[in-house]
């Protein structure tokens, strides 16, 4: 399993969430219209990860049991309770993170929008994805993967979802629980 498996079946994730919410949106920039979202080119273009990349990574997921082949359309899709266990469970000991240097970056974590105003980090500095053209100072997290900043910077829902990843990663009990709990909710 590598960490751009996990932001590629939360992608899925953000896009069956969307579909259920309004319908079917406008494909990615850089997609022709009627493009199908979940394919592995599209996946590209939402994600910066090669289509070769997302291809091994869903025949690992598929392998793993975290994601499964729709019946009807054919279409990998998360299979969320595993998605959930695996997240809550065991992503801190597999893909452990660790503040560093303070550079800029987009806020994640503590700071991301989605726990901005439920959950406060002790200390002065906000945890950051590295990106060079951000605004905001903190503490640098490494991403599930090193393209993981832009795609968040196109999808709402998936930076909600690995920003509380990063909650989880990063946070003590309390903080990781909390956050596990929404994770949770949104994932249902």
């Amino acid at each position: 399993m590598k960490g751009q498996d996990v932001v590629v079946l939360l992608k899925l994730a953000s896009l069956e969430d969307d579909a259920k919410d309004i319908g079917h949106k406008s494909p990615p920039a850089g997609l022709a219209a009627g493009e199908d979202s979940y394919s592995v080119r599209a996946l590209e273009v939402a994600l910066g990860i090669s289509k070769t990349e997302i291809s091994a990574s869903l025949k690992r997921s598929i392998a793993s049991g975290l994601a499964i082949k729709d019946r009807k359309t054919g279409r990998p899709k998360p299979s969320r309770r595993h998605l959930r266990e695996f997240i809550v469970h065991g992503l801190k000991f597999v893909f452990p993170a660790r503040p560093g240097a303070v550079q800029r970056g987009l806020p994640t974590a503590f700071a991301a929008p989605v726990l901005r105003e439920s959950l406060h980090s002790a200390g002065n500095l906000i945890c950051v994805w590295p990106q060079a053209h951000a605004k905001d100072m903190g503490q640098s997290v490494d991403p599930l993967f090193k393209s993981v900043p832009e795609a968040c910077e196109k999808d709402k829902r998936l930076y909600a979802y690995l920003a509380l990843i990063d909650a989880i990663r990063i946070g003590n009990q309390r903080e990781s629980k909390h956050a596990a709990d929404l994770l949770v909710q949104k994932l249902e």
